[in-house]
């Protein structure tokens, strides 16, 4: 006899091929459904075509692209720093990590990864960590206003805006920062910022401890998540998924410390993982995610060069006017420093011919620029491997053997953002 495990790690599509054998004899005319692409659900422009044999669904097939903007083409005809804004276009959720995943991919190119200051690598994991937190905290309450959690979202909002503020007074902008620069920052920490930070640090557990108490021993919610939208290891990694919907799988994999960058070799944190790879266990890893990134920025908020207000005057961006602005002043007074600023504005930097790839751990999985460079201030191609695009295509595979109930469990337990799959 198959235990509860079994049934629960078994092939979507060999269950819905056993259902549909059962009720064969009340079998009538399959129907075709559209969900999406104006679906609340669908968090976004996402079409998916069903094929339901009464609520059971037995195809399903999605549809992308009503989002998809041309940012690679884009790239081709800026210069790098100018392509920095479209990056607070892809996740937007995350605009900040996303900002330091395309410049840690340009500086890989220009060999100067490792020439980063200190003081910036822990400014950018902290920028990172807060990103993490905010992408989790929205998609946990998307996730539970999906299934019925309304007071769930208002926590989360609550927290976010919190983080929104903290954005605006690093960056000067809410939502679409373009805070990170090639070979740095654009600004340091503006004094108290580090304070408020840490403040918001013992604010936001207190809240993530309320919504576990809602949420994860909620009959309700367990009935709708567990062993619901199970995804096996193997499939898992076949699918090329990433972040914490691997990771829900029981795949130990996080770019943090499988690949690490920036700061965070010093760091000390967990990789929480999934057992069934279900819904259930997608919504728990991400929330010891959360917990996790609070444990990390209290080590970077303790460890950052040059302390909270930087009273040492710690370097943010790297000593090369050849890659970064130099300083207004500078610019007026040296005419060597002037040149390089015309130069950097008009033509961009001459980056060396090659090609990269970097990956880096975003809220939503690994987000990776790949670029080929003839030379010059512009890459002559640019790829953006949108982790978001990849965790859809395992819809097709996953949703055929479930109601049609389940569907918005399922695509909220992915947590995407069309913006970054579409591109």
């Amino acid at each position: 006899m198959a235990t509860v495990q079994d049934t629960a790690v078994r092939d979507p599509a060999a269950r819905a091929s056993e259902v549909v054998e059962e009720l064969r004899d009340m079998q009538g005319e399959k129907m075709v459904l559209n969900m999406g692409p104006s679906h609340p659900a669908t968090h976004g422009v996402l079409r998916i075509v069903l094929e339901l044999d009464g609520e059971l669904i037995t195809k399903a097939d999605p549809d992308v692209g009503y989002l998809h903007r041309g940012d690679e083409k884009i790239a081709e005809n800026m210069t790098y720093t100018q392509f920095i804004p479209y990056t607070d276009r892809l996740d937007y959720l995350a605009p900040l990590a996303n900002n330091v995943a395309y410049a840690l991919a340009v500086e890989k190119l220009l060999g100067i990864e490792k020439n980063l200051p200190p003081r910036c690598q822990y400014i950018r994991v902290i920028c990172c960590e807060l990103a993490r937190i905010s992408s989790h905290l929205l998609g946990l309450g998307a996730f539970g206003l999906d299934l019925g959690a309304v007071t769930v979202f208002l926590l989360t909002f609550t927290e976010r805006e919190k983080i929104y503020n903290l954005c605006e007074s690093l960056t000067g902008a809410r939502f679409t920062t373009s805070y990170t620069r090639i070979g740095g920052v654009s600004r340091d920490t503006p004094p108290g910022w580090c304070d408020a930070v840490r403040t918001f640090l013992n604010e936001v557990v207190v809240n993530i401890a309320e919504m576990e108490t809602l949420l994860t021993r909620n009959r309700i919610w367990v009935d709708r998540t567990r062993d619901v939208g199970v995804i096996p290891r193997d499939v898992a990694i076949d699918y090329g998924l990433s972040g914490p919907n691997l990771r829900g799988s029981g795949v130990e994999y996080d770019l943090r410390k499988a690949q690490p960058y920036l700061c965070y070799p010093d760091l000390q944190f967990d990789v929480p993982l999934g057992s069934v790879g279900d819904c259930y266990d997608r919504y728990l890893v991400r929330m010891e995610e959360m917990r996790q990134s609070v444990r990390i920025l209290h080590q970077c908020l303790e460890k950052i060069p040059g302390g909270a207000d930087n009273q040492t005057k710690e370097p943010v961006n790297v000593a090369d006017g050849k890659i970064v602005l130099p300083t207004k002043d500078r610019v007026l007074s040296g005419m060597e420093e002037l040149i390089h600023q015309f130069i950097l504005v008009t033509q961009g930097m001459n980056v060396p011919p090659g090609e990269i790839y970097f990956g880096h751990e975003n809220p939503k999985g690994e987000l990776g620029f790949y670029i080929n460079s003839r030379g010059g201030g512009t890459p002559y191609r640019m790829k953006i491997r949108s982790p978001s695009f990849v965790n859809l295509s395992i819809l097709s595979h996953l949703l055929p053997g479930h109601m049609m109930s389940d569907v918005t469990a399922i695509l909220g337990s992915l947590d995407f953002v069309m913006g970054e799959c579409d591109r």
